[in-house]
Formats: structure tokens, C-alpha cells, sequence
């Protein structure tokens, strides 16, 4: 079967802007469906040991329910991906205030952050994919949005391998002043696809000697060693097996939902292994390779029963987990994390692989 991209009609914006939503199929068993709003990834279908494929993300119905209040599901995130501390930073001497949207701080982007706003899809001829297939979403966030400074023109482009079963994000942006810029991916994987239920029994590694605890509104207090606590994930650890300890990280975050530094040279160049991700029941095998410093496990904790998924089922606490590829949370006010500032004369760049296989 050979690669191909469709659209379909997938309803209209409260303004009356028509959303669609494309589907990639690379032909190899490996397809992904994605809408306008939000850029919000609908359905990742993946082959499992026996090359049958299913659905690994979770998501909702309709786009009357992505228009509602929910948890994220497949969203594009940013300005900036996590939490920043009060909505406040400083940068270049003069003190913003962001939206605040997640108790006293500002989370994602603020209220309105990039996974509610309208992104224009254009599908990429083979020839602009480089062999492959891909879509490019494009976004300009006006100077001021949600009170970030600058304007911002985003693209996030949508590959997926016509070689291997391989799903790469690459974001790229352009701004008029400097601002700050973390831009990351929401998806809610359980590599049981259609099978549902918890993700407690997938097996988890991340490459990280590190980690940022938290206070008591996730927001991280410095780094610490993953040595000897539930958090840590070298070598493949079942996330069921410690996540009810009695650690007071754990019980700060009803499970985890922290960030990971990985363990990568500073002089490294290109992509890197961040986690990787195994069902044994399925046999579905993710790794995620990025150009990011860190990584956001964050595992379910808050959903609680009251949305009904696109497969009909309630979503419940640990029915799906997130990885979330970026810089450290509240980067603006820690000089010693890595810097999300960008100046006019920079252009941002990331990329993060999803490559999908049967262990």
C-alpha cells in the first residue's frame, strides 16, 4: 500500500472557520489523523506484534468536545510548555504578567495557550517531505497574547517516514522582539490502543541521572538525583511498581508529573534518546528521540472520570501518560536551567521523533 494524506470535514470554530481533519497513512501500518484546532493529534494508529493497528492516544469524540475546557489531549503547547512560577519573569529588565490559568501560575501558554487556537494546515507534496509525508501547521501569535511579548510566527510540521514507522515533529518559529518560547506536544499514549485501560503496566526507561522536585504547585524547586527514589527510570521499570510510594514528591503530584534532565552532552548535536516506552500484552515498543534537554513524564494523574474518550469509554487516572519533550518549567526565572530566551535575530528550532516497533 503506498503513503497517502486525506482530509475530511471535521465541523467549524464558533466564528464560523471551517476545521478539518488530515489523516497520514505511510502504508506501513502507521497513520496519524490531526485538526486545525490546536493543531490537536485526533488518532496515532500504530501496528501491534501482530500488524494490527489501533489507536494509542487518546482523545475525544467530536470537536464540540475539544472546543470545552479539557486536559490537553494532542494539543500543540505553548507560548511556553509547562509551568511558569505566579505567570511572572523578567527579561531584559522589564517584568511581564502572564495569564494565569493553573492555581497561582500560568501553565501551557496560559488560558488560551496554542492548543485552543486555529492553526492553518497546508499538506507538503512528497518532494517538500523529502520522500516522505507530512503536513505544516502554521501560527502567528500577536505581540501581547495572553501577555507574552512579541509576535510569533510558528510552524510545527507533521512527518511521518515513508521508510519507517516513525512519527517526527519539528517546530520552528520567527519573532519581532525577544520573548520567551518552549514549544512542546500534549499526546496521552497507552500502547494497549483500543484495549484501553491503565498504563500502569507499560515499562518505562528514561536516560536521566536527574530530575526537578517540585512544591506543592508542581513547580520545580531545583534538580536532584533520580538515585535510590521511584524516579528512577535507567533501566525499565514497570509505572505501577513504585508510583504509590510514599515518597513526598510523589504525593505532591499525585504520581509524577516532573521533569526529567536527560543525560546528553551539552556538545551532543541532533536527536537524542528521551524515554522509551513498552506494552508487553501488545507488543507496541515508542521510543522518543528529541533535540530537547528535557523530558515531562507525566502520568494521568488528573484525569477523573468525567470525559468520555473517542473511543466511548471513560478516562480515568493513569488511562493514558504523557512525555512531553522541552526545556525545564519556569526556565525564565531559573538562570541556571537552560534558556528559552529568543531575540529577534534567532530563529527557534526543535524536533522530537516518535519511532514505533514490536519488542
Amino acid at each position: 500500500m503506498s503513503s497517502s494524506i486525506t482530509s475530511r470535514a471535521y465541523g467549524r470554530m464558533p466564528d464560523g472557520r471551517a476545521v478539518t481533519e488530515y489523516t497520514l497513512d505511510n502504508g506501513r501500518g502507521l497513520s496519524l489523523s490531526a485538526i486545525n484546532l490546536g493543531g490537536i493529534v485526533t488518532a496515532l494508529r500504530v501496528p501491534d506484534r501482530h500488524g494490527q493497528p489501533a489507536n494509542i492516544v487518546l482523545g475525544l469524540p467530536s470537536l464540540a468536545e475539544y472546543l470545552k475546557p479539557h486536559p490537553h489531549f494532542g494539543t500543540i503547547v505553548g507560548r511556553f510548555a509547562n509551568r511558569i512560577a505566579a505567570g511572572r519573569f523578567t527579561l531584559d529588565g522589564v517584568a511581564r504578567q502572564l495569564v494565569l490559568n493553573d492555581g497561582p501560575n500560568s501553565l501551557h501558554g496560559g488560558a488560551k495557550g496554542f492548543g485552543t487556537r486555529f492553526w492553518d494546515i497546508v499538506p507538503l507534496t512528497v518532494q517538500e517531505a523529502g520522500g516522505d509525508i507530512a503536513i505544516e501547521l502554521r501560527y502567528t501569535s500577536p505581540d501581547g497574547e495572553e501577555g507574552y511579548p512579541g509576535e510569533l510566527r510558528a510552524t510545527v510540521r507533521y512527518t511521518l517516514s515513508a521508510t519507517a514507522n516513525t512519527w517526527r515533529i519539528d517546530y520552528s518559529a520567527l519573532a519581532d522582539r525577544p520573548t520567551v518560547l518552549n514549544l512542546s506536544h500534549h499526546d496521552y499514549f497507552n500502547l494497549a490502543g483500543n484495549a484501553g485501560g491503565s498504563v500502569m503496566d507499560h515499562r518505562l526507561t528514561l536516560p536521566a541521572s536527574r530530575y526537578c522536585p517540585v512544591d506543592a504547585t508542581l513547580i520545580p524547586t531545583g534538580l536532584a538525583d533520580v538515585a535510590g527514589t521511584p524516579f528512577d527510570f535507567r533501566a525499565g521499570t514497570l509505572i505501577g511498581e513504585r508510583i504509590r510510594q510514599g515518597h513526598e514528591q510523589l504525593l505532591l503530584a499525585h504520581g509524577y508529573d516532573h521533569n526529567w534532565v536527560l543525560d546528553r552532552s551539552p556538545a551532543h548535536q541532533g536527536l537524542a534518546l528521551a524515554a522509551r516506552l513498552a506494552h508487553e500484552a501488545s507488543g507496541r515498543v515508542m521510543e522518543v528521540h528529541t533535540s530537547e534537554p528535557g523530558v515531562q513524564f507525566y502520568s494521568g494523574n488528573f484525569l477523573d472520570g468525567t470525559l468520555l474518550g473517542s473511543g466511548g469509554a471513560s478516562l480515568r487516572q493513569g488511562d493514558g501518560l504523557c512525555l512531553e519533550t522541552q526545556h525545564f518549567p519556569d526556565s525564565p526565572n531559573r538562570p541556571d536551567f537552560p534558556s528559552t530566551v529568543m531575540r529577534p535575530s534567532e530563529v527557534f528550532r526543535s524536533a522530537t521523533e516518535h519511532r514505533f516497533g514490536i519488542g
